[in-house]
């Protein structure tokens, strides 16, 4: 027991000196930082910037001599940006909420009702989450078209969850597995349902991997591009990933200003969710991973 104490004390002794700590700690999450938050310092100062410095190949091009708003007006004054920022709220909220219902009914069938199979159904809920949204449009796009739904929200809403459910079951089957089962048990002694217990016991104990697979499936629905590219085609009804893209490029023409400023905007959201419930994500997603 001591030899393994002292062979601790020296291995958290290595950190003590000021210059290791320099190279094997703070110069590493310095160069993370950097690579992490350049692209949002990029799009800020592109997003802030006027057209002449824009353009302009004198001058210091990762600062702002004259900051504008001009930008963030012609996006939100002269384009139907709110719409989009609108109809990506609605669709991202929608699927998220149908997707976590349908998973955690899935989740909590595949792990505490035994039948058979239900350990390959588990993994063929998975893989089905390997298969490429780029192979999967093609029939779905067919399937929507015969349904009346090309060129709506209902479209997108419909169809995200074919990529949302399978790792957000996956997920939560991890976190459902390490709920003790003899909770359940003593519900069941007492006379409590199956949905009793799902909705008393064991959700209420489950909130981290509920709020990691939210978080998850919510910033998938935000950030799809494929299928809302394919299934809408009117500007009124667009997404932000694709309203940016498609609306202020024009043939070879980048409005970079505009284009910058929207991104900006569209990840503000998603990043004000992390800044909130990052202890719930990381806590959902390492335990999702236990045995």
């Amino acid at each position: 027991m001591s030899k393994a104490t002292d062979v601790d004390a020296v291995g958290m002794s290595y950190l003590d000196s000021i210059p290791r700590k320099l190279v094997t700690v703070y110069l590493p999450l310095v160069v993370f930082l950097i690579v992490l938050l350049f692209p949002f310092y990029w799009m800020v100062i592109t997003s802030i910037k006027p057209d002449a410095e824009l353009l302009s190949r004198d001058g210091n091009p990762f600062w702002v001599v004259k900051p504008t708003l001009t930008h963030f007006h012609k996006l939100l004054f002269e384009t139907t940006y709110p719409q989009w920022l609108w109809n990506t709220v609605l669709v991202s909220v929608v699927s998220t909420v149908l997707s976590l219902v349908a998973s955690v009914l899935a989740a909590y069938a595949i792990e505490r009702l035994r039948f058979n199979g239900s350990k390959n159904v588990g993994l063929s809920i998975f893989l089905a989450y390997m298969v490429p949204p780029s192979i999967l449009f093609i029939p779905l796009a067919n399937v929507v078209f015969n349904l009346g739904l090309f060129d709506t929200r209902l479209a997108l809403i419909l169809t995200y969850p074919t990529f949302l459910i399978p790792f957000c079951t996956w997920l939560l089957m991890g976190y459902f597995r390490s709920i003790p089962m003899e909770l359940e048990e003593c519900a069941l002694i007492d006379g409590a349902t199956r949905w009793q217990i799902l909705i008393k016991v064991v959700l209420p104990l489950a909130v981290p991997g509920l709020i990691s697979a939210g978080i998850f499936a919510f910033t998938l629905s935000w950030n799809e591009f494929i299928y809302a590219l394919t299934f809408i085609s009117s500007s009124e009804v667009k997404t932000v990933p694709v309203g940016v893209v498609t609306e202020l490029v024009q043939g070879d023409v980048y409005q970079w200003g505009p284009l910058m400023a929207g991104a900006l905007l569209g990840s503000l959201p998603v990043a004000f969710i992390y800044s909130f419930f990052v202890e719930y994500y990381v806590s959902g997603m390492t335990g999702s991973v236990k045995e």
